[in-house]
Parts: C-alpha cells; sequence; structure tokens
C-alpha cells in the first residue's frame, strides 16, 4: 500500500487527470515508441490508430488515481490487465522503461501543476501497481508452463487446415509443431498469435478466442477479416498469406475463469 502522504498526492491530480487524460496517454505513446520503437512490437497499432489504447489507459490511470486507497476496487480491473499483459509477452523488465516514460509525461503535459513531489508520489504508487502486476503475471506464466501440455512464452504451431466459413470468416487448425500435448481451456479463453506486417515493418500480436471444444491435438481459431491496415493487418495476412503447413507463433491459453458455481 502506497503511504498515506502518496495517496493523497495521487488524489489531488484526479481533476487535473480528469481534464487532460487522454491528452497525457497520447503524448505517453507518442513519446514511448519515439525512444522505444521495438515496442512496436508488442503494442496494438491498430487500437493505437484508433485512440482505444489512448482512451482505455486515460481511464485506467484514472481510476487507479480514484481507488489508490481501495486495492479490492482495483483487483478485477488489475486481474485483467494481468491476463492481456501476459498475453503478449510483457515482461518485468518493461515496467521500469513504461514508468519512466510515464513519469516524464506526466511532467510534459501537466506543466507546473507536476510538482517534484507529485512526480515521487506518482513514482511510488506506479511502483506498487507495477510490483502487484508483475506477481500476477508471473504466476500466470508458472501456472501455464506447469500445466499439462502448457508452456510459456511463444510455441510455434502448423496451421494444419485453413477453412472458409464464409466470406469474411475462415478458421485455422493449429497442431503443435512439436507434436507435444495441449492444455484444457474453457469457453471464452483465447490464444495469441504474432505475424511479422512487412506493410508496418514490425510484428503485431492479436487475441483469437478458440471456437472448438478442448483436445489434445489442436487448436481451433475463427478469425473475421478485419478493415485495413493498421486495424485489419493480423486478420488479413491470416486470410491471404498464411497457407495449410506455415507455422505460427502461438502464446498459452489466457482469459479469465469463470467463477465457480457460476
Amino acid at each position: 500500500m502506497p503511504s498515506p502522504r502518496t495517496i493523497e498526492l495521487v488524489k489531488a491530480t484526479v481533476p487535473a487527470l480528469q481534464a487532460h487524460g487522454l491528452a497525457l496517454t497520447t503524448h505517453f505513446y507518442d513519446r514511448l515508441f519515439s525512444n522505444e520503437p521495438e515496442l512496436k512490437n508488442i503494442f496494438n497499432l491498430g487500437n493505437q490508430a484508433g485512440g482505444q489504447q489512448q482512451q482505455a489507459l486515460a481511464l485506467a490511470v484514472l481510476a487507479y488515481a480514484q481507488n489508490i486507497e481501495n486495492p479490492s476496487a482495483l483487483a478485477p480491473v488489475a486481474s485483467r490487465i494481468a491476463h492481456k499483459h501476459a498475453s503478449i509477452g510483457i515482461r518485468p523488465d518493461h515496467y521500469p522503461i513504461v514508468g519512466r516514460h510515464l513519469l516524464a509525461s506526466i511532467r510534459e503535459v501537466l506543466g507546473e501543476a507536476a510538482t517534484d513531489e507529485i512526480i515521487a508520489a506518482w513514482a511510488e504508487a506506479y511502483g506498487e501497481l507495477a510490483d502487484v502486476l508483475i506477481a500476477a503475471e508471473t504466476e500466470l506464466y508458472r501456472a501455464s508452463a506447469a500445466a499439462p501440455g502448457g508452456w510459456s512464452g511463444w510455441r510455434e504451431f502448423v496451421v494444419d487446415r485453413k477453412v472458409r466459413e464464409s466470406e469474411l470468416i475462415t478458421s485455422f487448425y493449429l497442431r503443435p509443431a512439436d507434436g507435444g500435448a495441449l492444455p484444457p481451456f474453457v469457453p471464452g479463453q483465447f490464444i495469441s498469435i504474432v505475424l511479422y506486417i512487412p506493410e508496418l515493418g514490425v510484428e503485431q500480436i492479436r487475441q483469437y478466442s478458440l471456437s472448438e471444444a478442448p483436445n489434445n491435438s489442436y487448436f481451433r481459431i475463427s478469425v473475421k477479416r478485419e478493415g485495413q491496415d493498421p486495424a485489419g493487418a493480423v486478420s488479413n495476412r491470416l486470410h491471404d498469406a498464411v497457407a495449410v503447413g506455415e507455422t505460427l507463433a502461438v502464446a498459452a491459453v489466457r482469459g479469465l475463469l469463470p467463477a465457480r458455481g457460476a
């Protein structure tokens, strides 16, 4: 838990975040990608282009500031963030990089209102949140690797079949290239796929729900063709350029499990 003074100072920035949150997160991403271009391989550039990622981060930062003294209110959001982070391969060494650019963005966007004391308070608060997320993500990686048929990181899968379901939707049957087993999953869970997108010059990661009941041989995903780049970069490449017999890098199954009794 952050110190009482840190809680007081962070909550004092809520009006500024309500007024300037989107400007702050837009500046943050511009700054991050200008200084750390390799991170474009992790972040969804389609969501960047459409503004969804900036808006989502602005709302998350505001919610954190409003509820900083109430961890239980933040727990469900933190859990969803951890699953998303684990699905794209976020690791502990990413957090100091992001934190450095976030703090710099707060100072640069809020100007004189971002005093040294305010920046120090946000640094402490960010460190506390990073520790929570790192612990949750570490446990997700550990559990994935320990599960029967599970793994951590990226695993190669072969496109075994490619079935056109409709004009817009194609299903891909993916078998582990190593011939190994697959973990169980439940409806609503998903896998991530990473593809290099030549026209963007970067890799992009997308999540796709598993669209067939668990079995020990293959995953099936049913991919809807989206719009043009960058929003539809991965789906269009899957439809048009990925053939049967090719290999894809796939992350372990993610997504919150349903509550017991639900």
